[in-house]
């Protein structure tokens, strides 16, 4: 038997990581496919204005941390203003903009400061003014003025004022589709053993689409070519990704942008945290690890597929580095503040499965693969590297992350169909392309390893 050389060992250890990976990607696809396709049965038929009657229906709050939003943020509200539910608030809060967000949305909702006392659950910053309407066509809308303290802390600070049983976290530039509390509250109100403590839905790239009033009137695809990534990125990290978890009480993360709670339970973890930069993955591991420790109870995390929120994404390189930078810094906070999680069998599949896979698969991957880049650099200088076997490896990968890309295309398209024609087609096979040379590699390498 030949001598077993280190060379060889990397080598092993690469390939195995790679093939996991690899298989994971095909897992969750077929996963996520099977959800979907049990999703589509089981709503297909199903009238969710008819909830509009329901006696059960839990009452909402939406809350919206705004900050410099003025040159939008009458068009917004008035969105939010049109979502179909019956029993629901409106929570603007204001986290101490410095441009005219606060006068904007006084004068045009007429609004006047209320005498109401703020009595905080969860520590805040300084809360400077409860403001309502003198319409009673606006009775639904609160606006919340307090100092700034960042988006954690105005969502605790929403979450304080809120009196009812659940609340729905989100940009207060986001674009929300009418029906979107009807369907993201129904995994609440399903008659079953397991309580939901959470519920998220797919988030779509509002970029060149036509906004009416706080409403998409047309979906287009958008002009911006880092838009257009984003767009096939969100793609695979909604569809074909956080699905497949979904359908395994597996998920760890619900976005920011749109996500909805249980306030009981967010108030009994001690609300966001204002400490980390992810404070949206942080709060979903909090509650999860809360129902393991302190209630012990079957539960879990819903995810809805529908396309229920539009949002706008960065359109430049600058931006979208710094967002992702902010992302990868977040991951690692939520990692070191709940290692505990980390193979425990304690904590059931998320500690076995779910948070391994995040640490493994989401957090070391650039480190990974950066390692991996100077590793064949360092053998092909000292001429140790089999060209055949390396041209083969890369074909593979590349054929494989375009396949993936070309799957959440059809998928989309067979699903939602919300980008049509095969002018669009053709455009988003040609930047998955393109994507695949360009956008992942910064993406890997620059936005998010830069984080660590």
């Amino acid at each position: 038997m030949e001598n077993v050389t280190l060379i060889d060992v990397v080598n092993v250890l690469f390939f195995v990581y790679g093939v996991t990976i690899f298989a994971s990607y095909i897992l969750t696809a077929l996963l996520s496919v099977m959800e979907l396709n049990k999703y589509f049965i089981r709503n297909h038929r199903f009238d969710f204005n008819a909830m509009l009657g329901f006696e059960c229906l839990p009452s909402i709050s939406i809350i919206a941390p705004a900050y410099n939003e003025e040159k939008t943020i009458i068009q917004n509200i008035s969105g939010l203003l049109n979502v179909k539910y019956q029993n629901f608030e409106i929570i603007v809060v204001n986290d101490g903009s410095k441009d005219a967000s606060l006068k904007t949305v006084i004068e045009h909702f007429d609004l006047v400061k209320t005498s109401q006392f703020y009595d905080p659950v969860v520590p805040t910053k300084n809360v400077r003014g409860i403001y309502k309407s003198r319409n009673k066509a606006f009775n639904h809308l609160t606006v919340i003025d307090k100092e700034n303290g960042g988006k954690a802390d105005a969502l605790n600070t929403g979450v304080n004022v809120s009196q009812n049983d659940l609340f729905l976290a989100m940009d207060v530039d986001c674009i929300v589709e009418p029906d979107a509390l009807l369907r993201m509250v129904k995994p609440f109100i399903e008659e079953s053993k397991i309580e939901c403590i959470a519920s998220g839905s797919v988030i779509r790239v509002a970029n060149s689409c036509e906004i009416v009033d706080g409403i998409i009137t047309k979906v287009n695809f958008p002009k911006n070519i880092w838009a257009k990534f984003q767009v096939l990125e969100y793609f695979r990290a909604f569809t074909l990704g956080r699905m497949a978890w979904s359908k395994i009480n597996g998920l760890l993360i619900i976005s920011g942008a749109f996500g909805l709670f249980d306030r009981r339970r967010a108030l009994a973890v001690g609300g966001y945290d204002t400490s980390t930069v992810g404070e949206d993955l942080e709060i979903v591991v909090r509650m999860r690890r809360y129902m393991h420790e302190v209630e012990k109870k079957k539960y879990r995390v819903a995810f809805i597929p529908d396309p229920l929120c539009w949002t706008e994404v960065p359109e430049s390189y600058q931006i979208l580095s710094r967002q992702r930078n902010r992302w990868t810094r977040g991951a690692i906070e939520t990692i070191r503040t709940h290692r505990k999680l980390m193979l425990n069998p304690r904590y059931g599949l998320i500690g076995l499965v779910s948070f391994p896979y995040w640490v493994l698969f989401e957090w070391l991957a650039p480190v990974v693969q950066f390692v991996g880049l100077g590793y064949v650099t360092f053998i092909t200088i000292f001429g140790l590297l089999n060209l055949n076997t390396f041209v083969i490896m890369m074909l593979f990968v590349i054929s494989f992350s375009l396949m993936y890309s070309f799957f959440g295309i059809f998928y989309e398209a067979y699903t939602y169909n919300k980008y049509r024609g095969l002018k669009y087609l053709a455009k988003a096979f040609m930047v998955a392309l393109i994507e695949t040379f360009l956008y992942q590699p910064l993406n890997m390498y620059f936005f998010r390893l830069l984080g660590y």
